[in-house]
């Protein structure tokens, strides 16, 4: 039986639009013993979002007082709007094996790779800033002077795409799920988290 080792942390990144909460989402309803860090936030909750599950709504004085009690690894503000990754949620879960994806901004995964220097992190692009326009429109969430500011903010967002260690061009949904599992399968299959999941085996191997 494998042994139980610590979980691993899963950086994943992109511009508004660019499709990461719908690829995690179906990540984590793919594969075992994975599940997504939800975020402490202080903008209004949208239609179908529920609290505890899509984030921790909370207004602006609850969020500073964690800010100043330490409880977040990392924080941010973006479009006039806090975020935050609670510490405890996250080494609460990668203590019990279990493998954490973080769906951030590339400030907050900044951040969090300081703190977990071992962490993977995943950035996603979409195919043309067209695309991404649309996306944006599609999703009738936002005035138009909201989305072009969301558009500027995306051409700097893209900049960063060289500080992550996989890139995927979300196109095609289907195929950009799959290499999103890709990634994290042969993460799990590493030399380094097989020699600890599977030390009991090869020990009995080695001395057979």
């Amino acid at each position: 039986m494998p042994d139980k080792v610590s979980g691993s942390l899963f950086i994943v990144a992109a511009p508004s639009g660019g499709g990461k909460t719908s690829l995690v989402r179906q990540l984590v309803g793919s594969l075992q013993d994975i599940v997504v860090s939800i975020s402490h936030t202080t903008r209004k909750k949208r239609p179908n979002e529920v609290d505890g599950v899509d984030y921790f709504f909370v207004d602006q004085p609850m969020f500073m007082r964690m800010v100043d009690e330490g409880a977040f690894l990392e924080h941010a503000q973006v479009y006039n709007h806090y975020y935050g990754t609670s510490e405890a949620q996250i080494t609460k879960r990668l203590n019990k094996g279990i493998d954490v994806v973080l769906d951030i901004d590339w400030q907050g995964a900044q951040q969090i790779r300081y703190a977990f220097p071992d962490s993977v992190s995943i950035f996603i692009v979409p195919p043309s800033l067209d695309v991404l326009h649309q996306r944006l429109t599609n999703r009738q969430q936002d005035a138009e002077a909201i989305i072009a500011e969301r558009m500027q903010r995306a051409r700097d967002e893209l900049s960063h795409y060289a500080e992550f260690d996989y890139l995927i061009i979300n196109d095609e949904f289907a195929k950009a799920a799959d290499d999103l599992r890709a990634i994290v399968i042969a993460h799990r299959l590493c030399i380094t988290q097989q020699v600890e999941r599977q030390s009991q085996l090869l020990s009995f191997l080695l001395s057979s």
